[in-house]
């Protein structure tokens, strides 16, 4: 599915351990890391799309996770020319994404990527919050940065919570 002016409609999942470290994934035989994305299907909202691709991606369910935030409009990102697959039909220049913030409350032992129909990551690990928008490939780094920027304040939030909730405050 692919809007009018060439974007893939699409969610990002940023998932916050306890510590307050993300979730980085390693794409399948590459030294590329990102964060889980994927595309929201025709007459899927968003939510149930971040669902999904959650359980697709990294092999967790709902009751793992909490949602915090979500970003509050599209962002939106342009692959480079040569990515740009101009045979297709739409033709996809990029993706806009909506982003979503995530606590994990399950045992983190229970990510997997057996759930989708194909593998797409094989290794995680956790990062600091502003490390991702240095590493993510170049193309991608702008949406990072615009994403981890509007969700921070939540973040922040959820760190002081659980400052307080350990006596740390």
């Amino acid at each position: 599915m692919i809007d009018s002016d060439g974007y893939r409609p699409n969610v990002g999942l940023i998932i916050c351990n306890p510590a307050g470290k993300l979730l980085w994934a390693k794409r399948v035989g590459q030294d590329a890391w990102q964060f889980p994305q994927g595309g929201i299907q025709r007459h899927e909202s968003p939510e149930a799309a971040m669902l999904r691709e959650l359980n697709e991606e990294v092999g967790l369910e709902p009751s793992d996770v909490s949602v915090l935030a979500r970003t509050s409009s599209w962002l939106r990102y342009r692959l480079p020319a040569h990515l740009v697959r101009q045979r297709a039909a739409p033709v996809c220049i990029g993706q806009k994404q909506l982003w979503f913030l995530l606590k994990l409350v399950g045992d983190s032992g229970r990510i997997r990527f057996d759930r989708g129909h194909k593998a797409e990551f094989e290794a995680v690990r956790w990062i600091d919050y502003w490390t991702a928008a240095d590493e993510v490939v170049a193309f991608k780094q702008e949406v990072y940065r615009l994403a981890l920027g509007e969700l921070e304040s939540t973040y922040r939030q959820l760190l002081a919570q659980a400052a307080e909730d350990s006596g740390g405050v």
